[in-house]
């Protein structure tokens, strides 16, 4: 057992040794323990030990904090483990001592795209197309631009990423919110349109141009698409179920929006503008004893709320209970002088 250890021994000197002697070898002038660190560190990586692996890497480029090839391992390794921050450093590392290739601009551009560190990336990226004009750029520079909310530009530069590559869905993506952040939803919508024609399964994407849809008043397409998204696995949170509970209001589906508003209001009982959507959508619908249960339930919460005290007045006028509708309509104004205007403009849902 000796003899084999000596031999191994030997044999792992010659390695290092070897390693050393020509002059355009990596590690010409590494010393042994940084060799043997850095070795440990590939023996590690090959068997997917990823941590340990980083721990001889760091431990080989403390030995030698000049050698391209160990600072190169550290740097995939903490991009491997998800420490963008330290994977960052080290690749500009690379650039300091001269390695200004293709890839290491590539992971200095999308890692600070991915740290928010926004010029910075647009720095590289701008470095990665003069290293490597067939990189395309495009793409990078308008993410950057609309995370930075220049959305003018950010559309130019991803129209330009879509000459170049025009399944590019993500680009798509950001052109359609870009143009729904300015308020432009009607020139949003071909964008999301095209966003999930090419990627099927980002049901946040169908969400939000469910809320476009819903900002133009195409309640049509607004609780289709809102429908679509959760079907497509988009967790049913409250703000969704509150959205497609407006969705089916607004498409005057009552019974389902109704039930949708249910299953909200068993996790939030006092939510008030909830129970207010549903008064007034029974309202409108002219189930007036339905409305004024659900406006009784804004008073349980809210004793002083002299809106839902006047319409609960105007239920009951349209009830034909005129004089205890007018009463309760009264004593509202008494609480809120300014729904006196209102009852003079017939501002309220329904009117009289």
């Amino acid at each position: 057992m000796i003899r084999h250890t000596l031999f191994f021994l030997c044999m792992f000197s010659r390695v290092l040794t070897f390693s050393q002697a020509p002059a355009d070898k990596p590690f010409e002038s590494t010393s042994d323990s940084a060799v043997y660190f850095f070795q440990k560190g590939i023996q590690e990586k090959a068997t997917g030990r990823k941590k340990e692996a980083l721990k001889f890497f760091e431990k080989a480029y403390k030995a030698d904090s000049s050698n391209k090839v160990i600072i190169s391992e550290l740097a995939a390794s903490y991009l491997g483990l998800r420490k963008y921050n330290f994977a960052k450093d080290y690749f500009k590392r690379l650039e300091e001592l001269g390695d200004t290739s293709p890839a290491v601009y590539k992971h200095l551009m999308e890692l600070s795209i991915n740290l928010k560190h926004n010029d910075e990336a647009a720095t590289y990226a701008n470095k990665l197309r003069n290293a490597d004009p067939t990189e395309k750029v495009n793409f990078y520079l308008g993410k950057i631009r609309y995370e930075q909310e220049s959305y003018g530009e950010a559309v130019e530069l991803l129209t330009a990423a879509i000459n170049d590559d025009a399944k590019n869905a993500e680009a798509y993506y950001m052109i359609a919110k870009s143009y729904a952040d300015m308020q432009n939803y009607k020139k949003s919508i071909p964008y999301f349109q095209k966003a999930i024609e090419l990627d099927t399964m980002k049901n946040y994407w169908i969400y939000e141009m469910a809320l476009v849809y819903y900002a133009i008043h195409d309640d049509k397409n607004a609780l289709k698409y809102m429908l679509l998204a959760g079907e497509k696995g988009l967790k049913k949170s409250n703000e969704y179920m509150e959205n497609l509970g407006i969705a089916y209001l607004n498409a005057g589906k009552l019974e389902q929006g109704v039930a949708t508003m249910e299953e909200v209001l068993k996790k939030r009982p006092s939510d008030l503008n909830i129970l207010n959507l549903v008064a007034e959508a029974y309202y409108n619908k002219h189930k007036f004893q339905l409305a004024i249960d659900y406006w009784d339930q804004v008073l349980l919460h809210d004793k002083g709320n002299a809106s839902a005290l006047y319409m609960i007045g105007m239920s009951y006028q349209k009830k034909g209970e005129k004089e205890k509708g007018r009463f309760l309509c009264d004593k509202a104004i008494e609480m809120d002088p300014s729904l006196a205007s209102l009852k003079q403009t017939i501002k309220m849902p329904g009117g009289l």
